[in-house]
């Protein structure tokens, strides 16, 4: 067990005892500032590159008890977090049926990462496109907000396998996109693929006309191997950048198996290309990739015995690798 630790860190080029429950004084927006691709990179400021890890919360509609300050606090403080995202459900009694509703929880985690001085990821998060309520919802939040290089846009979360991507994905980016750049011309924006974001080799071989672009990539460890790493592979071949916004350490349904086997495989990769990526989910949910036990409080603090199995070994992997 020491010697497999000892293999992770090195990897990873970093020292779980250095770095484990430390922050830095230097906030990682004051550290990076404004990111932006680069060769198929994603680079801070400076041209670094630069690699985020952190925590997304649950659906909004129904794991809303955690779109506060206080939680996003907790994360920053306790979880050693450089980035969170607000997964702004739009389907299922979400955004298109309570528009304001779930705005206000999109603002409520946007104003809090700002004030804690990490990035956050604003999630359409839908199965199915709906272009022109995305644009909308989009264009409020890039009025207010597109001036902060704290901002993220994720614009379409998870299209399903009979979406492909010249027929649903690729046109709704080409309505989305550009109504985001009307009004904020800068801040990263990540695009949705095909087949739940796992068919990045076939975005990247018809990309977007846009500048500042990366392509979504999302996995379960238990379910998704090599097979999905080698098309990341050839996406990144295809001079795509590719940011994990959500992955899990359990099988693709939320449940099943812990596979920390499989999890740590992908964390490598991870590393090992510089991409960055969030854990699913902070959310109090009887489920293998929930973070919580069910009860724990909406706003924190979680101490040990509220975290699930997963909750503590992602927990201890961002403490590890943030500094």
């Amino acid at each position: 067990m020491i010697f497999r630790r000892l293999v992770i860190m090195l990897a990873f080029g970093v020292s779980g005892m250095l770095f484990a429950g430390s922050a830095s004084s230097e906030t990682p927006v004051e550290r990076h500032g404004a990111l932006r691709v680069e060769s198929g990179r994603l680079v801070d400021q400076s041209g670094s590159p630069v690699v985020l890890r952190g925590m997304s919360l649950y659906w909004s509609q129904w794991g809303g008890h955690y779109y506060n300050a206080a939680a996003v606090r907790h994360l920053k403080s306790d979880w050693n977090v450089t980035v969170v995202r607000a997964a702004i459900a739009v389907d299922f009694d979400g955004y298109l049926a309570n528009p304001e509703v779930e705005m206000a929880k999109a603002e409520a985690v946007i104003e809090a990462a700002i004030a804690e001085g990490l990035y956050v990821i604003v999630d359409w998060h839908a199965h199915e496109p709906h272009p022109a309520a995305a644009a909308a919802f989009f264009e409020r939040i890039a009025a207010k907000y597109g001036e902060h290089p704290n901002l993220i846009y994720e614009v379409y979360n998870e299209p399903l396998r009979t979406h492909g991507w010249a027929e649903v994905v690729r046109p709704f980016h080409m309505v989305v996109v550009p109504a985001i750049r009307a009004i904020d011309p800068d801040n990263l924006i990540v695009a949705g693929t095909p087949t739940w974001s796992q068919d990045v080799d076939i975005a990247a071989a018809d990309p977007l006309p846009f500048t500042n672009i990366a392509y979504t990539l999302h996995f379960y460890a238990g379910t998704h191997r090599q097979e999905l790493r080698d098309k990341a592979l050839r996406a990144m071949e295809l001079g795509a950048a590719l940011f994990v916004t959500e992955w899990g350490t359990s099988e693709a349904t939320g449940d099943g198996i812990l596979d920390e086997a499989e999890t740590r495989l992908w964390w490598e990769f991870m590393e090992t290309h510089k991409l960055s990526h969030l854990n699913w989910s902070i959310m109090d949910k009887d489920e293998t990739a929930a973070a919580l036990l069910p009860g724990a409080p909406g706003t924190g603090p979680w101490t040990d015995d509220m975290l699930t199995p997963s909750g503590v070994f992602v927990r201890q992997m961002l403490r590890e690798m943030n500094p």
